[in-house]
């Protein structure tokens, strides 16, 4: 592996592979040949202090030098004179490289075995850290049981997830993992998503509904449906994309990459020019010693390293709870956010519209006007069909049942001759119930009378229900001080409706929008600072694009939304969103706090180093340790404490309202 300023110490892929990486900090190559060189290094210094012969001390030096220096001289020789743009040949390794045999040849191996052995730990570090992170994320193949049973011909046989095909019926028993994704053919039963999308409450199931590889099924027995193979399902896809798009690189990133660049060969020519200068007008080998130490003091090893280190920690962190961060560019944008646009349908709201309310004439029942109600939708696909059936149990369908469009239904009661008519005010007229007809739709409702033989009988308001959590993530949202907006297609009484429900204030609301009105809305509230854009991946997709974040909800299963997205929330929880905001914003400071301690090191080294203040060891000992630092700094954003906390305080919620609704 390597930085973006070419340290890397050209490792083999071993102890795991490219794939996993090292599982132990000792199985990392650069840790272990460090180890092996302190043995002779503090011989050495041991035996020199024992009155040892120089000769001796200087040969277990010497042996402490090469066994560091295997790790990154032959690759920084092999770069060097190897192919490509000249300044791409050239790196930190580079820079190492001159210094520890500059100091060789001045005599002070102790110094130089010592700046390969510091070296070699930063490097081994740093590859342990990204390793880790990287290993979590391909953790979650891990999640596919290594067996499946599968009905084929009738009966049960065993087979490596590999093998399924399309159309496979897939049998789960209780306690089993999913092995790939798929639809319940029949049984019910409770699945444990949380090692993939942090839903920390199980997630009831039942025929129709989605499944996906790697959840854990509860107490039920599930037939499922296979809807993916092993390499295309839920899981495979989340890897694969987070591995391509890891290589995109945030503006930190890409600042460390301009620092680094022109200041690795800037360095050399320095210090040849201290050598050259102070030599013609001081003592030779006083000034080219010291334009050895300007060398390693002005080494950008920490800060090419400080950004990728931070963000692969990050983003495996918010992996790990739920929300799939599409690499660097990603995680910085998002972690300097300023303004957040909700979608409302299917982001602040279900989706699944609800009846809210019914209303019958005096004289007649809920239960009735839902009946009647019920007889004309059972012949209908419009989406509030749904809603209505939904509410009663077995409806009896009504006879020669027509659309008129743009009005509502005709037709016929099952058991007489009775005109049964249902549709919007206007096409039927409200008469006594006009006020109630006219308050329900003040409260963001939608409306259809009832009416049976010319007269009304009643009126069903059917409405978008709010996502129980949407109005706590708007207020967590509001009190990270971000501006929230509501951006919706729908008219404007049913969005400020819904925004009052929710917390969004009147002003922020963008009603009666196409999706390129959302587009140029998303533009003009870039005015005050980043913009991300909430939805749901597809109606959404030209907001998603021209916001500086795109955010959509429940990537699992929705290509469109991981692909257009920069960030996806793996679970359709509201909650997940002010915590990967959170977590994004400490990360974008963490990696700043690193890149300003790299530069400062170098700011106030190579001073110290030209006036000769500082000698070889003391810069090498300084420099070293703050790389060490500066990586230690970075895993500090894949520690996931928040996260943990707010999915708890989530799943605590649900756990409350669950037991309120039994």
């Amino acid at each position: 592996m390597s930085d973006a300023c070419g340290c890397s110490s050209d490792r083999p892929e071993e102890d795991g592979g490219a794939e996993s990486g090292p599982s132990t900090l000792w199985g990392v190559r650069e840790i272990r040949f460090a180890a092996v060189a302190l043995i002779p290094l503090v011989a050495g210094h041991t035996g020199s202090w024992l009155g040892v012969p120089d000769t001796i001390v200087h040969v277990l030096w010497a042996l402490a030098l090469v066994v560091a220096g295997w790790t990154f001289v032959p690759g920084t020789l092999r770069r060097l004179f190897g192919s490509g743009p000249f300044r791409d040949r050239i790196g930190v390794g580079t820079l190492m490289t001159i210094a520890a045999v500059g100091a060789v040849l001045l005599g002070e191996v102790a110094e130089a075995a010592l700046l390969a052995v510091l070296y070699t730990i930063a490097e081994g570090l740093e590859g342990y850290s990204v390793a880790r992170t990287r290993r979590g994320l391909r953790a979650l193949l891990d999640l596919v049981p290594a067996r499946a049973t599968v009905l084929r011909d009738g009966r049960e046989r065993e087979v490596a997830p590999e093998e399924l095909a399309l159309g496979d019926t897939l049998l789960v028993r209780p306690g089993e993992r999913v092995a790939t994704d798929g639809v319940v053919v029949s049984g019910h039963s409770a699945l444990d998503t949380s090692t993939v999308t942090g839903e920390s409450i199980p997630v009831e199931v039942g025929p129709e509904d989605e499944v996906f590889a790697g959840t854990v099924n509860g107490t039920g027995v599930l037939e499922v449906a296979v809807t993916a193979g092993a390499e295309d399902n839920s899981l495979a896809r989340v890897v694969r994309i987070m591995e391509v798009e890891q290589a995109r690189k945030g503006t930190g990133q890409r600042l460390a990459d301009r620092i680094a660049r022109p200041l690795v060969p800037g360095v050399m020519v320095a210090a040849m020019l201290i050598a050259v200068l102070g030599a013609t007008l001081g003592d030779p080998l006083v000034w080219i010693e010291r334009a050895l130490v300007v060398l390693v003091a002005a080494s950008p090893c920490a800060l090419a390293i400080s950004v990728p280190v931070t963000v692969v920690s990050a983003i495996g962190a918010a992996t790990r709870g739920g929300a799939l961060v599409k690499g660097g560019a990603a995680l910085e944008a998002l972690g300097g956010v300023r303004t957040v646009a909700l979608d409302k349908t299917g982001t602040l709201t279900r989706n699944r519209p609800a009846v809210v309310e019914v209303v019958p004439l005096e004289g007649r029942g809920r239960d009735e006007v839902l009946a009647v109600a019920a007889a004309l939708e059972s012949r209908s696909e419009h989406p509030l069909a749904a809603a209505i059936l939904a509410e009663v149990g077995d409806p009896v369908p009504a006879r020669d049942v027509t659309a008129v469009p743009g009005a509502g239904l005709i037709g016929r009661a099952a058991d007489g001759e009775a005109v049964l008519r249902l549709g919007r005010p206007g096409w039927i007229e409200a008469g006594p119930l006009a006020g109630a007809v006219a308050r329900a739709q003040e409260a963001g409702a939608t409306v259809v009378l009832v009416e049976e033989d010319g007269r009304v009988i009643g009126a069903v308001a059917v409405r978008d229900e709010p996502r129980p959590e949407a109005g706590r993530a708007v207020a967590a949202l509001r009190a990270a001080g971000h501006r929230v907006a509501m951006l919706t297609g729908d008219n404007r009484a049913t969005a400020l409706a819904v925004a009052e429900r929710v917390g969004i204030e009147a002003e922020e609301v963008y009603a009666e929008l196409r999706p390129e009105d959302k587009a140029r809305v998303v533009s003009e509230l870039g005015g005050r600072g980043p913009v991300a854009m909430v939805g749901d991946g597809v109606n959404d997709a030209p907001a998603l694009a021209r916001a500086d974040v795109g955010i959509a909800m429940g990537a699992m299963g929705t290509d469109v939304a991981v692909e257009t997205a920069d960030v996806a929330l793996m679970a359709e929880d509201l909650r997940h969103l002010p915590q990967v905001l959170a977590h994004a914003r400490r990360a974008r400071v963490i990696m700043w706090q690193s890149l300003g301690v790299s530069l400062a090191i170098i700011a106030v080294l190579m001073p110290l180093a030209l006036f000769g203040v500082l000698g070889l060891a003391a810069v090498v000992l300084v420099h070293e340790v703050a790389e060490v630092v500066v990586v230690a700094n970075g895993v500090r954003a894949g520690r996931s404490r928040a996260v943990t906390e707010v999915l708890d305080a989530a799943g605590a919620e649900r756990q409350v309202e669950a037991v309120g609704a039994r």
